[in-house]
């Protein structure tokens, strides 16, 4: 029997966070961090609501799943991002010791970082699954922006 809880859903499910980022005036990206196949933390971008510039959806999303498992350590982890992490997120990501990074778009217009030695040794880091869904709604916010 296929599960329905695969990569393919949970990107899906932080694609609805950059929605609502994109709803709320903030940059479209959205993640969300999975443990077991259940989804234990789900944010998106805030820089502009907290006014914040570390508010980024990575960020917000390991303090929110360390919360949760009451423990600083996301060991037995994956999150799934719509937009390749910065090098502040990676950071983060490294001290997490996260097992899993799946993101969707790379983000071109910064140095690629998702084969950087950054990430935590024993990180996994995949990218490009709904790559295009990712970088539509980045590409629409931004040229709205413009307009």
């Amino acid at each position: 029997m296929i599960t329905p809880y695969n990569d393919e859903y949970f990107m899906k499910q932080a694609l609805n966070e950059a929605k609502t980022a994109y709803e709320n005036n903030e940059i479209p990206v959205g993640a969300i961090i999975v443990a077991n196949k259940q989804i234990i933390a789900k944010c998106h971008n805030r820089t502009e609501q907290l006014n914040d510039v570390t508010a980024h959806a990575e960020i917000q999303a390991i303090t929110a799943a360390s919360e949760y498992l009451g423990a600083k350590y996301l060991k037995g982890c994956t999150m799934y991002v719509t937009l390749e992490p910065c090098p502040m997120c990676i950071g983060a990501l490294y001290w997490s010791q996260i097992d899993k990074v799946i993101f969707a778009a790379r983000d071109t217009r910064r140095k690629k970082t998702s084969t950087s030695d950054l990430y935590h040794p024993k990180t996994l880091v995949t990218n490009g699954l709904m790559a295009e869904e990712s970088s539509l709604l980045l590409k629409k916010f931004f040229t709205e922006k413009r307009d």
